[in-house]
């Protein structure tokens, strides 16, 4: 099936697709560093406003001058994108406050293996033993990489699985939206169904930077955050959800990068072994992409 729009430029999806998610993967590890370094009292729901309420002021003008910048292809499902999307985000945050970090991260990045079964379950998408293979070495890379033990209270792991399964729905359904919309739209509507969701709890508790270094972290986060979300949503035009939560799966290999030059991080076998397991399957499973690509006028 043709999913390109007439309005799209033509590249090469085993180059595009890449490209956009691992720029994504970047610049989703900036904003993850940036959050970090907030204050504890910037709570979950604090973090989640600024990124969303943000994200507003941001991509609002940019589609005033096309008119209403809310129209868009299949209204309900942007809005159940934009619900799944902030529920993802939401229980993230809250499962990384309630494990350690090894946990949260390898429990959350399954999200390749939910992002097949609900390409299953919603378009009987189907994936071969190869991609299947690629995400179980990806997982397996992530649980090397972080020395994965299953720690932590079962609230916090339930909210992990949380996470990951609802960032699985939300790349597959980015995936289906990204025929008929662009990629600033999809992001508006997380936004607006985020914003909505935790402005009554701001409003009760509001905080505002009390600093020139807490402005620029905020402003850091929205920036990175709305960059890289219309960069992933524009990826998915050039590979399955699957595919694209694998690209992205990076994101780890960049952490542990940062976490080694700018916090004294160690060195260790488990960082080589992972980053290995894991970049070799990102590049396989784009080689294998670009030599069974579709004809030029599909995806």
């Amino acid at each position: 099936m043709a999913l390109r729009t007439r309005e799209e430029p033509t590249f090469n999806p085993a180059v595009a697709g890449p490209l956009f998610m691992l720029s994504t993967a970047l610049l989703f590890t900036l904003m993850n560093v940036l959050v970090k370094l907030l204050p504890p009292d910037y709570t979950v729901w604090h973090i989640t406003f600024i990124r969303c309420a943000g994200g507003m002021i941001v991509m609002v003008p940019m589609l005033l001058p096309k008119g209403n910048p809310f129209k868009g292809d299949r209204i309900p499902l942007l809005m159940i994108r934009g619900c799944t999307g902030s529920i993802a985000y939401f229980a993230w945050i809250m499962a990384m406050r309630q494990l350690p970090l090894s946990t949260a991260i390898v429990i959350f990045y399954a999200f390749p293996a939910f992002a097949a079964i609900f390409a299953f379950l919603i378009y009987k998408e189907r994936i071969g033993l190869f991609e299947a293979g690629c995400i179980g070495l990806v997982i397996i890379g992530v649980s090397v990489l972080f020395d994965f033990h299953l720690a932590g209270g079962l609230a916090g792991q339930c909210l992990a699985v949380v996470a990951g399964a609802f960032a699985g729905i939300t790349v597959t359904l980015v995936r289906s939206l990204r025929q008929n919309n662009g990629p600033v739209v999809i992001y508006l509507y997380f936004c607006l169904m985020g914003g909505l969701a935790t402005t009554p709890k701001f409003i009760m508790d509001p905080i505002v930077p009390s600093s020139v270094a807490e402005w620029a972290i905020c402003i850091g986060i929205v920036l990175s955050s709305v960059i890289g979300q219309i960069m992933m949503n524009q990826g998915f035009f050039y590979c399955k959800g699957f595919e694209g939560a694998v690209f992205m799966s990076s994101e780890v290999v960049f952490a542990a990068v940062i976490g080694i030059l700018f916090f004294c991080d160690p060195v260790s076998w488990r960082f080589w072994a992972g980053s290995i397991l894991i970049m070799g399957s990102v590049a396989a499973l784009n080689y294998f992409k670009s030599n069974n690509a579709p004809p030029d006028d599909e995806i």
